[in-house]
């Protein structure tokens, strides 16, 4: 008896830190509302219900890993619940482990053909994985089932967006709009397509529509800033980075960008400690150690910007036209083999990068590589035509391998491009004059010798 009254007393209490932990979910206060759910499960680790609800809180803290493990752990007590099924599956694709995701939605799909967000939510799955038909297959499944879903609307504009269909896109996001005005950075996304559109004034319109709506959005407030800095508008791009600097002090993306504005206005002094800040509130930010060691460049300090351009290799940065400059700067210092490795990240990022091809060709042509270096110039040739430098150099490629032809060739064209350029003519005349030696012993082996015979005495 005493046993029992024991134990009714230990479930009421874990009922009650369940029913406290929903209180405090939905008053936002998700670390406490996990610790008394946490508390609850360890007196009844059977309840699944509270295992969903741990999950739902760990999402909300974006730690979707631990929430797989508990909503699978929901999923032993409770293995046919579609909504644990779907909101696992959704947890698969925001770590990345489509194929599980894939699986778990087709899973549902057989439990309950009518269930529609599994339709719904596999259009983000397939719009990650790049399988953007599929995305748009899922996007007509779910529309059987309900016509009027803003979320289907919202997640197919993403795909289109993706591919850059951006009045698609936008037609989309607007019909999210009208179903569910209040739906999160709706404004947001239709801003982001008018400006991709250039747009300006509409993209304008709809940033601050978000921003009216949702003020302390650090992410909104960031991205209007560097809209701002395209149109030009400096002063309003500064003060919004400033403002997203005032909600979070740490905010290293919003210090970079302050950065940037100062670097490209030439005060490397204001420049240099706001990088160093961005650096020391995120270390994985890629472009503060980029700038770092192009100030240390123009300061002579070789070393110190080699450092840098080391640190920021190691981020595996993917802005192409970044690595072709990191590149150039580590040429500059003697960093060939690094030179080369950026150069091929870039070529792997942009198959059609004319600048890579044509330090490449700089760079096997200092190894004595010439075959290869020509190689490399005719495909900067072939993407820019008229580049006089990857012209001129080709020239002396061609030079070097004897190839005379080819190399007056490029020459001819150089010259009609930059015509007083005094290097193109001192190289010009050295290609004439090695032509001039080829014709001359030309001429030489066309020479037939005369034997003179000697008569026999009589």
């Amino acid at each position: 008896m005493l046993f029992d009254d024991m134990e009714f007393g230990l479930y009421d209490k874990a009922e009650h830190k369940a029913r406290k932990a929903f209180e405090l979910y939905e008053e936002g206060k998700i670390p406490q509302a996990l610790t008394e759910l946490e508390a609850a499960l360890d007196i009844n680790p059977a309840n699944s219900s509270w295992h969903f609800d741990k999950a739902l809180a760990l999402d909300t803290m974006n730690r979707f890993d631990d929430a797989i493990g508990e909503y699978e752990a929901a999923l032993q007590l409770n293995p046919g619940d579609l909504e644990i099924l779907n909101s696992l599956a959704v947890d698969y694709t925001r770590t990345g482990q489509y194929d599980l995701a894939i699986d778990t939605f087709e899973h549902i799909e057989q439990l309950d053909p009518s269930f529609e967000p599994c339709y719904c939510n596999r259009i983000i799955t397939y719009t990650e994985m790049g399988q953007h038909d599929l995305a748009e297959q899922m996007f007509y499944l779910a529309q059987q089932i309900n016509t009027d879903c803003a979320l289907c609307y919202y997640n197919v504009g993403n795909s289109l967006f993706v591919r850059g269909q951006y009045k698609k896109a936008m037609c989309c996001w607007q019909r999210t709009a009208e179903l569910e005005p209040s739906h999160p950075q709706i404004n947001y996304r239709i801003a982001q397509a008018c400006w991709a559109e250039g747009d300006c004034e509409r993209a304008r319109e709809h940033f601050l529509a978000e921003l009216r709506a949702n003020p302390g959005d650090v992410d909104v407030i960031l991205d209007f800033g560097l809209f701002l800095l395209e149109v030009g508008d400096i002063e309003a791009a500064k003060e919004k980075f400033n403002r997203a600097l005032e909600l979070r002090d740490d905010f290293a993306a919003a210090l970079f960008c302050l950065g940037e504005i100062a670097f490209n206005s030439g005060d490397y002094k204001q420049a240099v400690p706001l990088f160093n800040r961005a650096i020391k509130n995120d270390n994985t930010l890629t472009g503060p150690r980029y700038r770092l060691a192009q100030c240390a460049f123009m300061r002579g300090e070789m070393q110190e910007a080699r450092k840098h351009l080391v640190s920021e290799v190691e981020l595996e940065p993917e802005d192409t036209d970044a690595l072709v400059s990191m590149a150039s700067m580590l040429l500059e210092i003697g960093d060939i083999d690094l030179a080369t490795h950026c150069l091929l990240r870039v070529v792997d990022l942009d198959c059609a990068n004319a600048d890579a091809y044509y330090y490449l060709g700089l760079i096997t042509a200092m190894k004595g590589q010439f075959t290869d270096a020509a190689e490399f110039f005719a495909h900067t040739l072939d993407m820019r035509p008229e580049d006089v430098c990857a012209l001129r150099d080709s020239a002396v490629v061609y030079l070097a391998t004897g190839r005379l032809g080819d190399a007056a060739e490029r020459i001819k064209k150089a010259l009609s491009l930059a015509n007083g350029d005094l290097q193109l003519k001192t190289l010009d005349h050295r290609v004439r004059a090695g032509q001039a030696m080829e014709r001359i012993r030309d001429f030489l082996c066309r020479l037939r010798p005369r034997f003179a015979y000697r008569k026999s005495p009589r």
